[in-house]
């Protein structure tokens, strides 16, 4: 079985900052690409920022700028730096992994369970 655990949201004042984290454990071979969405109540589920296993990212354009995704391989996480927050970036924020089991087998992609952020005075 493959987790993934997102840590590092909360509430933060407008103009702030927080990191998410997301580590992934158990039965991983290899990591390709990792990458963070979010998910509003009632709203449909929609990218940030992704990014590959050889450090290539991709950005929404609400994120470019203001958002940065990067990973650690050795420790199987994903990171998402945010900075300058504004109200309309609350939301549940999700991590994905697509992850091999083993050397030759398919990759699948994994999600967690997320973590809340609330951006509010």
């Amino acid at each position: 079985q493959v987790q993934l655990v997102e840590s590092g949201g909360g509430l933060v004042q407008p103009g702030g900052s927080l990191r998410l984290s997301c580590a992934a454990s158990g039965s991983i071979f290899s990591i390709n690409g990792m990458g963070w969405y979010r998910q509003a109540p009632g709203k449909q589920r929609e990218l940030v920022a992704t990014i590959t296993s050889s450090g290539r990212t991709n950005y929404a354009d609400s994120a470019k700028g203001r958002f940065t995704i990067s990973r650690d391989n050795a420790k199987n996480t994903a990171y998402l730096q945010m900075n300058s927050l504004t109200p309309e970036h609350t939301s549940t924020y999700l991590c994905t992994a697509e992850v091999r089991r083993i050397r030759w087998g398919p990759a699948h992609t994994h999600w967690g369970q997320g973590t809340q952020v609330t951006v509010s005075s």
